[in-house]
């Protein structure tokens, strides 16, 4: 039994023609082999197994080739071509930088370039994933890669170019890599398969094509596993069992019941699909590029962007006749919104049950706010209601009320038919018509007064404030007592503004507005603090509603000589504490120790 080869070793090409989708890389390289134009170093970046290495590989071969062809590419007859594929050519170094990253590993390459090549014209320096080396590996490397040898080449390998210094950059000559194109994949993995005898539909390959994502290696290496799993037999069916992908046919059925509004059917279908072991997200991604493949076989000029298998095509293209732009754009927003929020979701299973309600109310969703300029619920009425109608006369000119003695419009046999419930404006000057309200009788049914009339003429006759009960006048003696029943209060609780509220002088200003005069500032901050809770006591207890006070501060006779003379420490804490008792009171909680 001969030892397994993978495909992607097995069928790696060996000349520059069996090189797949990289024709505008082969193309310059050849022409420069053949003009005898090679530049002394090359950078070769892009995706992964996009052919990098081995366009390397090939070009190291072909420069050390003894019978090149006129187009450009190697014999494989001759001794070089022949150790070179067998992995013992001379002139051959490939330096991983993923594992020799170090300033070290190129110095040891820089002493290696300086021996000329014993067969051969080039020795060849491949540097595979030539961003990983550090900074001051780069720094050692510059000067040889500007000025090396004439018999050195060296090819840089990278998959992110971005990371490479600018100064490495601009010493070598630049290919970019493109990812191979699904058509070119097929047309590789059928080759393969009519060599290795293996049985696959087209449709089997294209879905590869599509999970390998533009990589080569990936597609030949679920080639490999997809014929192990099916004994030699690709059908589209176990494809998609094995590379765990949902069948396009689900998402047709969940559109259906988007367009149909039917929440039981696409949940019913989503939990099938969940019963089959396929994960939330994975779901919805799926939707996803459904939808997307929808949008885009909307135009003929985009359907080449449509990457599905061939013959689900004129699928795509029928249904996305019946979905309107609008709703498929939406529909995009939501899965896209739920993507990103499924990983911190607990409840997996209900956040995407809540994206499939969301889609299934869509259409609805757009149609009501299409239907008018801003997001309003209109009341439906189930039938036309009726309403009476009374005959208006137009305006001919005026007479004089003989009950009031006022000026009245008087109205022809014209009628006009309006509804009752509206007051028309009737063709007069706005002097005439406000004199007719206002001499309108106090009695009966058109002379009925309305609800604000009845409060103003309820408070002019009450004298009050309208609750039931006469305001009383503020004296000096109801006054003194509410202060002082006010004071007592504050000494119950123990409030330190009680002093305050005693040196207050008090002076009536006029029947409900008052003064309080104090001597100093700090009296005044207490009383102010403390005046919401004032006010509302004054005003219950004296039944004074409109009541209003003032905090004004009068220096009293005496006052200056007594701030004028110097107190010690121990006299100023003696005087505070007999003007502020609650001091003491704190001085002995606190247990402080005053230095005097």
């Amino acid at each position: 039994m001969d030892k397994f080869i993978v495909s992607a070793r097995k069928y790696r090409p060996q000349t520059f023609d069996t090189v797949v989708g990289q024709s505008h890389i082969t193309t310059t390289l050849k022409n420069a082999i053949k003009n005898q134009q090679l530049a002394h170093a090359f950078l070769f970046c892009g995706p992964r197994g996009v052919g990098k290495t081995t366009c390397a590989r090939i070009l190291a071969k072909t420069i050390n080739c003894e019978n090149p062809g006129n187009d450009g590419e190697a014999c494989n007859e001759c001794s070089s071509c022949n150790s070179f594929n067998v992995g013992a050519s001379m002139n051959y170094f490939e330096l991983d930088a993923a594992s020799n990253n170090s300033v070290d590993n190129i110095r040891d390459l820089v002493d290696q370039i300086r021996f000329v090549p014993q067969t051969g014209k080039y020795k060849v320096y491949v540097i595979d994933e030539v961003h990983m080396l550090s900074s001051s590996a780069f720094n050692a490397f510059l000067k040889t890669l500007e000025e090396p040898p004439s018999y050195a080449i060296f090819i840089l390998a990278t998959t992110e170019k971005h990371r490479i210094l600018p100064t490495i950059l601009s010493r070598c000559q630049i290919f970019d890599f493109k990812r191979i194109t699904i058509n070119d994949t097929v047309h590789h993995l059928q080759d393969i398969c009519k060599k290795e005898e293996v049985r696959a539909d087209k449709a089997s390959l294209q879905v590869i094509a599509q999970k390998s994502e533009g990589c080569m290696r990936d597609a030949l290496s679920i080639l490999d596993k997809i014929v192990s799993f099916t004994n030699g037999e690709l059908t589209y069916t176990n494809t998609l069992e094995h590379l765990n992908i949902l069948d396009a046919e689900f998402y047709f059925k969940l559109l259906n019941c988007m367009q149909q509004q039917d929440l039981a059917g696409a949940m019913l279908l989503y939990d099938e699909i969940n019963r089959k072991g396929f994960e939330g997200d994975l779901v919805m991604n799926g939707f996803a590029e459904f939808i997307r493949n929808l949008l885009v076989s909307k135009d003929e000029k985009a359907a080449v962007l449509m990457e599905v298998v061939e013959s689900y095509k004129d699928k795509y293209v029928n249904a996305a006749k019946n979905v309107p732009a609008p709703v498929l754009i939406s529909a995009l927003n939501i899965l896209n919104e739920a993507e990103i929020n499924y990983k911190p979701a607990r409840n997996k299973r209900l956040h995407v049950e809540l994206a499939l309600i969301k889609l299934c109310y869509l259409q609805q969703a757009i149609e009501l706010t299409a239907g008018s300029p801003g997001l309003s619920k209109k009341k439906i009425a189930d039938s036309a209601l009726a309403f009476r109608t009374t005959a208006i006369k137009s305006f001919t000119g005026k007479t004089i009320n003989k009950t009031t003695g006022t000026k009245l419009l008087i109205e022809t046999d014209n009628p006009v038919s309006i509804a009752e419930e509206d007051k028309p404006s009737i063709q007069s000057s706005e002097t005439d018509n406000r004199q007719t309200h206002a001499n309108k009788p106090a009695s009966g049914k058109a002379g009925k007064l309305s609800a604000l009339d009845k409060i103003r003429k309820q408070y002019q006759n009450n004298g009050n404030n309208g609750n039931g009960s006469a305001t009383q006048i503020l004296t000096e003696e109801s006054l003194q007592a509410c202060w002082a029943n006010y004071i007592k209060k504050l000494k119950a609780e123990k409030n330190p503004a009680a002093h305050s509220f005693e040196m207050a002088e008090l002076r009536i200003k006029d029947n409900n507005s008052f003064e309080a005069v104090i001597a100093d500032t700090i009296e005044k901050q207490f009383i102010e603090q403390d005046r919401n809770r004032l006010f509302a006591f004054l005003q219950e207890q004296m039944n004074i509603r409109s009541l209003q006070f003032t905090v004004i501060i009068e220096e009293k006779n005496g006052t200056r000589q007594q701030q004028e003379i110097s107190l010690t420490a121990k006299e100023q804490l003696i005087k505070m504490t007999k003007q502020y008792p609650m001091i003491k009171e704190l001085k002995d909680r606190l247990r402080l120790e005053l230095d005097y």
